[in-house]
């Protein structure tokens, strides 16, 4: 809504700025009144002419580069808020189809695993069943 209040006053400005330039008399405008033209720039005096108009020229152009200005920053500030339905199913889409991220990989070094394969059944006795006999030395 501001963006298109700012474009239409800058529109605006541009149209009276050409109309002003347009309706103020040049320099060579001087000598055509010698010969019987110089009647026309009576309405305004015969300095006030030039002076309010190129006044006005001057406060529409500073209007003008302050609404340039205006419209370079709102263009180019990123919206936050989608505004059409295309903009709305475009992030919708965006954020489904992004998957979650895993965990980083863990830093620390590997280890052993805490309870080994178990070894081997002993034979004899002790696999029936019966208590081992403590070894003796000779």
């Amino acid at each position: 809504m501001l963006r298109a209040f700012i474009l239409a006053v800058h529109v605006l400005l541009a149209f009276m700025i050409v109309l002003l330039v347009l309706v103020q008399r040049g320099k060579g405008a001087e000598a055509g009144a010698g010969f019987g033209s110089g009647a026309s720039g009576t309405v305004f005096g015969a300095r006030g002419t030039s002076t309010l108009f190129s006044r006005l020229t001057a406060v529409f152009a500073a209007l003008f580069f302050v609404t340039s200005l205006t419209l370079a920053y709102v263009g180019t500030r990123a919206s936050a808020v989608p505004t059409t339905l295309l903009e709305r199913a475009a992030q919708a889409e965006t954020t489904s189809a992004v998957p979650s991220t895993p965990p980083p990989p863990s830093t620390e070094p590997m280890q052993a695993p805490a309870n080994p394969a178990p070894a081997a059944a002993p034979t004899g006795s002790a696999a029936q069943g019966a208590p081992a006999a403590p070894a003796s030395k000779p």
